[in-house]
Formats: C-alpha cells, structure tokens, sequence
C-alpha cells in the first residue's frame, strides 16, 4: 500500500508517496522552501506545491514542527510562525488539498516511529530517544516501543539557554563551527538527556544523520549507544505516511 507523506520543517516542505511494507519513497521526493515568515497559508500552498507535483488525490500524512493535539491542533510554534497556535492543521490543509483526508502528527514523532519499524531502532527494548537536528532539535521517546508523544526536549534548559538555540544544525551553520566544535554541544546536550531519561539508545536523526561519519567520534563520555538514523532525513516523511495508515 501506498501512502503520501510530507515532512514540513523549519527550512523545508518534502514529500513524496511511500512503500508501507518497505518503508521506502516509491518516487524521488520533491522538495520545496519553507516560506519566511512560515504562516499557515504560506506552508499549505507549499504542502500543496510538493502534493500536486505528483498528481496525488489519496490520503496524506503531514509532520509538523511543534507540539500536535486534539488529532490535528497546533500547540507550540518554536521555529515557525507563532500564528500557528490553535490553528485546526487537518482542516486546513484539507481544504488547501481541495478536500483529501490529511492527518497530523510531531515531525520528531514521525521519525522516531519510522525508525522504530523500518530503522535504526527496530526490535529495540527499553527506553530509546531519537533526537532530530535541523533548525531546531525534535525529540521522540518510546519506551519498549511505545511512543510518549510531544516531549519536545530541544527546549530543554541547557547552561541558561533553549538547548536548540545552541546545539542544531541551525546553531552550528549560523555560529560557522566547526563538526568537532559543535558535536562537543551535542555531548553537553545528551549527556543532559541522558541524566533525565537514562536511555539505552540514541537516534541521531535530520540532515546531519547523512554526515555522522563528521561528529559522531567527537561525542564521548556518554553511556548510551549512539547510532545515526538508518532512514536519515526521509524518516518523518514515512513516519507521515505511517501516521495516515494508522501504522504507528
């Protein structure tokens, strides 16, 4: 079965149809900016952009970078615009879609459940922690494969500042560090993590998941295996699509 799943980010809408038995993209993903300032009209004309690039008229699984409640209602807006807050996710962007049946879900929780079937955490016992790096730091905690969603743990308090502000990719691109500069935040930033949660596993997961091989090496001192996320940055697309079918 196929199903279409779009991952909205701080920097980027993409999206493309998905394999559910594999896990996979069937077609090469489309990818599109996200719009400054990213308004609930300027991203749903984006999801419809990537959307009607494939000519796509089944239901679709969309991600968003905040807190999702009520099934489709927008609690937190950290790196989009604010006037995101209590806005219905799911009846915009099905009447932008002109009427297709939409779900919405945490992008962080997305990627963690793919990862969780098809990735780096498959058969995973325990407490495991997938954290996204990208404009902000998402997070997805499952303990024995069970997902506890919206933790949202970039915004965790890390030496007087929001952990994302300086420990994502974000921070790491606009403060023009170096990888072993930056992977020594993200060793500060996990080894908080770690204090709280005590995890058996780390996912590494965004962009910076294609180049683990740069900073991973850096990152000492904490107990928990650290791996990259196996889907990379397509996770939150297939955990979208997974969300649509009902598969998380």
């Amino acid at each position: 079965m196929q199903i279409f799943g779009v991952d909205i980010g701080g920097s980027g809408i993409k999206g493309a149809p998905v394999d559910l038995g594999k896990g996979d993209l069937t077609q090469e993903r489309c990818k599109v900016l996200t719009p400054h300032p990213a308004t609930p009209d300027g991203v749903a004309d984006g999801v419809k952009e990537v959307v009607d690039h494939f000519g796509w008229t089944g239901p679709v699984g969309l991600t968003f970078p905040g807190v999702v409640t009520g099934g489709a209602t927008i609690r937190t807006a950290a790196n989009v615009d604010k006037s995101w807050i209590d806005t219905d996710a799911g009846a915009l962007f099905s009447d932008r879609l002109g009427g297709l049946p939409v779900t919405v879900v945490n992008d962080a929780d997305a990627a963690g459940v793919a990862e969780m079937h098809f990735g780096a955490g498959r058969g995973r016992k325990g407490t495991v922690i997938l954290l996204t790096f990208g404009t902000g730091i998402g997070s997805a905690l499952f303990v024995n494969g069970v997902l506890v969603p919206n933790t949202e743990l970039g915004h965790l308090e890390l030496n007087g500042h929001d952990a994302e502000k300086k420990a994502s990719s974000k921070a790491k691109e606009d403060g023009e560090l170096t990888w072993e500069h930056w992977a020594h935040r993200v060793q500060k930033y996990l080894a908080h993590v770690e204090m709280l949660f005590s995890p058996e596993l780390f996912i590494i997961g965004g962009g910076v998941s294609r180049k683990a091989d740069k900073f991973l090496h850096f990152i000492e001192d904490i107990k928990a295996e650290i791996v990259p996320a196996q889907l990379q940055n397509n996770a939150g697309i297939v955990g979208a699509a997974m969300h649509a079918a009902g598969d998380d």
